[in-house]
Order: structure tokens, then sequence, then C-alpha cells
């Protein structure tokens, strides 16, 4: 059986990873496992700086060379430290889905293990909860309120390109229109009613991760 540890920032996204991505692909073959960052010894999510989650990295990596190292980092709150995130290169990109690329390459060489795959979420987990509003439903009251989450959704060519701003990214957005939105418990209840595969089908690059992660059962 693969073996593959994910890197995630908090426990939404732990959740979303044990609930919905391990069971698919433990018929496959594929032991997922999530472990989530630490930001000290007494404390666990976020990415306060990449000095801290560097070492974390490696150490995954080099402890089980028969497994993989992935990771499931939000674009939108990267810290400054980041692999070429403060490089003219990186400031001169307009379009989001060249920048993720670009920082994702930037981590892939910054670590150099060959047991290491990167990935950086456009532009946060909840990107995905917008693949389809009408799931909200049984959590909100007020008709008007999903009718404004079609409304973002629809203002973008994907919900993976939804954001402005760290004051408008998607996850902003929802506690904009839902004060009392809790990100662990309804937005994985929401996910796996949505479904991985329609996820898929409206989040490229969100699919393309989950296209190599399958890929490593041949190698």
């Amino acid at each position: 059986m693969k073996r593959i540890y994910i890197l995630v920032e908090g426990q939404t996204e732990e959740s979303f990873v044990d609930e919905a991505i391990v069971p698919f692909y433990a018929q496959l073959g594929i032991f997922i496992q999530p472990i989530i960052v630490s930001t000290s010894k007494s404390c666990k999510g976020g990415i306060t700086s990449y000095a801290k989650i560097k070492p974390q990295i490696l150490k995954l990596c080099r402890q089980d060379k028969n497994a993989w190292v992935t990771t499931f980092f939000d674009l939108y709150a990267l810290p400054n430290d980041f692999p070429m995130k403060s490089s003219s290169g990186y400031s001169s990109l307009n379009n989001c889905h060249d920048k993720v690329d670009f920082l994702e390459n930037a981590l892939q060489q910054d670590i150099s293990e060959q047991n290491f795959l990167p990935y950086i979420m456009l532009h946060e987990f909840e990107a995905l909860l917008f693949v389809d509003p009408d799931k909200f439903e049984w959590w909100v009251d007020d008709a008007s309120i999903i009718d404004s989450l079609h409304q973002i959704k629809n203002s973008y060519t994907s919900p993976e390109e939804i954001n402005n701003s760290p004051q408008t990214a998607p996850s902003k957005r929802i506690l904009g229109l839902i004060p009392d939105y809790k990100k662990v418990v309804q937005g994985t209840i929401i996910a796996m009613e949505i479904g991985l595969d329609e996820m898929r089908r409206q989040c490229l690059h969100f699919n393309h991760w989950l296209d190599r992660l399958e890929n490593l059962r041949d190698l």
C-alpha cells in the first residue's frame, strides 16, 4: 500500500482530508494521513512563517523514504518568507494560476526531496464549497444568502479564483453572509455533500493535485 502524508494548515483541512480524501484513496490502495503543522511546542495550525514549516516537511520526507509527502496550504495566507513569494518574479504575475504554479515550483526546489510533492490551494479550502452553494441551504434560514453565494461564484470562472484580498477570501465571504459558520464541522459536511467528483470537475488545480496523488500508485 502506498503511503502519503499530507501536511495541512489546521483542523478544517485535516477534517476534510480525513472524511473526503482518505476513504476514497483507501479503495485505490493508497494510505493517506493528514498532519497539522506545528507552530510551536504547544500550538498546532496556521503558517506563521515558512522557517517553522520547512523542518517539518524535511523531517517527514526523510523519516520514511518509501512514503510521499505533500502539502495542503492556502495561497492567500502564505507568509512573506515563503520561497520566492517576495521576489519580483512572483509580484509580476497577475494570474492566480500562474502564481500558485510559481510558488509550488519554488517550494519543490527549496525542499529538494525526491518523495515530496507540493500543493498550494487556490485560494483556500472554502473555495471548494462554492462549487455548489445550494448545499448551504440546511445551515441558513434566508434564501437570499444562497443567492448571494451563487452571485459570488458566478462572478468568477472557477471557484478556485474567488479571492481579491485576505479580507475577501472564500471563508471571509462565507462568514460575511453566515456569521455563525463553523469551518470544521459545517465545512466538512458541506464538502462531503458536494463530493470530490464535482469539486474536481470545477476546480482544475485541485483535480491536478489529486491526479498526481493517484499516479503515485505506479511509482
